[in-house]
């Protein structure tokens, strides 16, 4: 029993050592996707230069065309006008990206996706570790939820990208909030390994809250992009009112970098509407465990209670969306407010609200 105990916790010490490794990089990942962001603004008077230099070096265009066009003097052309195409929508492509499409701020957005696939892989061997040290699933508190989360969070991110999806632009914010998460949990969070309550020990575990912390990483990208829509829906509009107030330099050199609004929307509907089923059955899945646990399906606990406001939070969402009078901004307020419920599920109730779900000492 002696080496068994200190075997395991030489691994829970491992755990350790490898979510402080994984910090660690995660920062230098975080300081690349700034560089990436920081130096693909200050490139827009090179690029803008490069363009027009292209178009003014493009070959002469035939004789006839030409005459067509008043004579054979090389014009540049004005920028295309941006117009609404319909009622409430606008035809604006997407901008170029965090790098802002240059070649300095791509070099450093690929050097911050190459740190955060080495910061995740110690990220999970953390995770891996800790539940090798426990001999359980790794989350029965919440600092083993929130390594966890985190990991999960990063993981979805990387497989976007793998599948040549155009999320690089989640980067800098998933990076910052990962290493907000990591740092709340090693340092207040933190429970030393240690075995389950009794009433835990149930193969439930594995399947409910394996589907809440999945759920909850795409929730979380639902809720980035659906924050930043927010930001460039107000953005295009500033920009397709000529009475208005034009946006500030640095909100541009952001903002003109992001998809459009039309596609953060979509990206955002598009993974709400994929998850929301699978928190459904979460939320099936905790009745049933608690069934066997307590002996009742449904006992108005605070974490059942707002895991179904949450779950009623996202109906709205998805149904706002299907109804003409809340798309956009006002459905995307709802989304926010449904994550909002998620996070208050989570670390509200189980820090200052008393229930059967709450973790005395976290």
């Amino acid at each position: 029993m002696n080496i068994a105990a200190a075997a395991n916790e030489t691994l829970a010490h491992n755990s350790n050592l490898l979510v402080y490794s994984a910090m660690a990089v995660y920062t230098l990942a975080f300081i690349a996707h700034l560089s990436e962001w920081v130096f693909g603004s200050r490139s827009k008077v090179a690029r803008t230069a490069a363009a027009l230099t292209i178009r003014a070096q493009a070959p002469a265009a035939a004789p006839a065309k030409a005459a067509q066009q008043g004579g054979g003097t090389a014009v540049l052309e004005r920028p295309k006008v941006i117009t609404k195409s319909a009622a409430g929508s606008r035809d604006v492509p997407d901008g170029p990206g965090a790098a802002g499409g240059t070649e300095k701020g791509d070099l450093y957005g690929r050097i911050a996706v190459s740190l955060t696939v080495l910061a995740w892989g110690l990220h999970v061997g953390g995770v891996i570790t800790r539940a090798l040290s426990v001999q359980r699933a790794p989350w029965g508190n919440m600092y083993e939820f929130s390594t966890t989360f985190a990991a999960v969070a990063v993981g979805i991110y990387l497989l976007l990208l793998t599948l040549r999806k155009n999320v690089r632009w989640i980067g800098l914010p998933l990076v910052t909030t990962v290493l907000l998460d990591l740092g709340l949990a090693v340092s207040v969070l933190y429970t030393a390994s240690d075995q389950l309550v009794p009433a835990l020990h149930s193969y439930w575990l594995w399947i409910h809250v394996s589907c809440a912390i999945l759920s909850g990483a795409v929730l979380y990208l639902g809720a980035v992009a659906t924050l930043l829509f927010l930001f460039r829906d107000r953005y295009e509009a500033k920009l397709s009112d000529p009475a208005g107030k034009q946006p500030g330099a640095f909100a541009t050199s952001v903002l003109e970098r992001l998809p459009s609004a039309a596609s953060l929307d979509k990206f955002a509907y598009r993974v709400n509407a994929t998850v929301f089923p699978l928190w459904t059955f979460t939320i099936i899945a905790g009745a049933i465990w608690a069934e066997a646990a307590w002996g009742r399906y449904w006992g108005w606990d605070p974490k059942e209670v707002w895991a179904f406001i949450t779950w009623v939070g996202y109906a709205c969402y998805l149904h706002a969306r299907s109804t003409a009078g809340w798309k956009g901004r006002k459905a995307a307020w709802l989304g926010l407010i449904a994550f909002a419920c998620y996070l208050f599920n989570y670390y509200g109730v189980n820090i200052f609200v008393t229930g059967l779900h709450s973790y005395a000492g976290v």
